[in-house]
C-alpha cells in the first residue's frame, strides 16, 4: 500500500467514531411534542409559559438538551386528526396531548410512543387508560376531575349572591362531556333550589346573542367548567357578563380576571408542571403503563374583589377567608 494511501485511510478510521458520536449526540436530544388546543403560541401562553419554564426548572434547555414541537388545532376536530398524525409521524420520544380529544387522537395513531394527556376529565371513558391506577398502554397524564367540583362551585356562588334564583350553564358543543356536564350541574341546581337552563356557545359570535337571551330569561348568574373553546373565549365572555351585570363562577382561575367573580378548581398551572415531570421521567426510562393517572392534589378559591364591587356583591367574609387569592 502507498504511503499517501495508507494516511488517507487512517484518516477515514479516525474519522468514524468522531462522526459515530456526532451522530449518537445529536439523537440524545430528546423531541417531546405537544398538541394543544387553541389556534398559536399567543392563545396558549398562559400555560406554554408554564410548561416551558417546567422543563427548564427540571434541567432542560431548548435547542440544547430538549426539543419540543408544538402544533395548535384551532379547536377544529379535523385539525386534531392531521396536526396528530404529523406529530406520530415525526417519531418523537414523547407526545403531550393538552386536552382529552388531543390525547385520543395521537391514542388513535400509535400504540407505541409515549402520550401523556393533561386536561382528560374521563381519561377511563374517553378510552385513554384501563384505569387511573394501571394505565394498561402507552397512554398515562393527569384528571382534573372537573364535573366533581359542579355543587361545591355553585354553593360558593349561592353564598356570594344569597338572592340567586337562576343559574346558566355555558356549553361548548365541541365538548364529549357536555351532556354530563350538564346532568352534573343541573343536579346542583336543584340541590341548592335554584333553577337551572344551558345554552350553547359554540363560536365567537354567539356571545352576545347567549347574554342577551339570559337577560330575556331573568338569569342571575352564570357558570361553566368544561370546554377549551370557552376559556379562549374568556376575554369576550368577560365582557358580556359584566355588561349584563351577571357574576360568572368558573372552575380556572385564569379566566376570573376577565370580570369574573370567582373560580372554584385544580391549579391548572400546577398540572403543567407535573406533565412535565411526567414526561421527564418517561425520557427517563419510565413507562407509562407504570405511571398511575394523577388527580387533583391542589384546589383553589379565587375571588375578584374588583368584579364584586362593580356588581355591586358584598362578599360575605366567610367566603374571602376560604380564598388562596383575592384580585383587587
Amino acid at each position: 500500500m502507498r504511503r499517501r494511501e495508507f494516511i488517507s485511510l487512517i484518516s477515514v478510521v479516525a474519522a468514524c467514531p468522531l462522526v459515530a458520536r456526532a451522530q449518537q449526540s445529536a439523537r440524545k436530544v430528546p423531541v417531546v411534542g405537544v398538541l394543544w388546543h387553541a389556534g398559536n403560541a399567543e392563545e396558549e401562553d398562559v400555560y406554554l409559559s408554564v410548561l416551558r419554564k417546567a422543563f427548564n426548572d427540571l434541567g432542560y434547555v431548548e435547542g440544547k438538551n430538549i426539543r419540543l414541537e408544538h402544533r395548535y388545532p384551532a379547536e377544529q376536530p379535523e385539525r386534531f386528526r392531521i396536526l396528530a398524525r404529523e406529530l406520530v409521524d415525526s417519531k418523537p420520544d414523547v407526545i403531550i396531548g393538552v386536552t382529552g380529544l388531543a390525547a385520543v387522537e395521537l391514542k388513535k395513531l400509535t400504540s407505541t410512543i409515549p402520550i401523556v394527556f393533561i386536561l382528560a376529565a374521563d381519561p377511563v371513558g374517553f378510552g385513554l387508560v384501563e384505569s387511573l391506577a394501571r394505565p394498561g398502554g402507552n397512554v398515562t397524564g393527569l384528571s382534573p376531575m372537573t364535573l366533581d367540583l359542579s355543587g361545591k362551585r355553585l354553593s360558593l356562588l349561592k353564598e356570594a349572591v344569597p338572592h340567586l334564583s337562576r343559574v346558566a350553564f355555558l356549553v361548548d358543543p365541541t365538548d364529549p362531556f357536555r351532556q354530563q356536564a350538564i346532568r352534573a350541574n343541573q343536579a346542583a341546581a336543584d340541590a341548592l333550589g335554584i333553577s337551572f337552563q344551558s345554552a350553547e356557545i359554540g363560536a365567537p359570535d354567539d356571545v352576545e346573542q347567549v347574554f342577551a337571551k339570559f337577560a330575556k330569561d331573568h338569569v342571575a348568574g352564570v357558570v361553566w367548567a368544561t370546554g377549551s373553546l370557552l376559556f379562549n373565549l374568556r376575554e369576550r365572555i368577560g365582557a358580556s357578563t359584566m355588561a349584563q351585570r351577571l357574576p360568572a363562577v368558573v372552575s380556572i382561575a385564569e379566566e376570573v380576571p376577565y370580570n369574573l367573580l370567582m373560580s372554584y378548581g385544580q391549579d391548572l398551572p400546577d398540572f403543567f408542571r407535573r406533565a412535565a415531570t411526567y414526561t421527564d421521567k418517561i425520557l427517563k426510562g419510565a413507562r407509562p403503563v407504570d405511571l398511575p393517572v394523577e388527580q387533583p392534589t391542589k384546589f383553589k378559591l379565587v375571588v375578584n374583589l374588583k368584579t364584586a364591587k362593580a356588581l355591586g356583591i358584598t362578599v360575605p367574609h366567610p367566603l374571602l377567608a376560604q380564598a388562596d387569592e383575592l384580585i383587587e
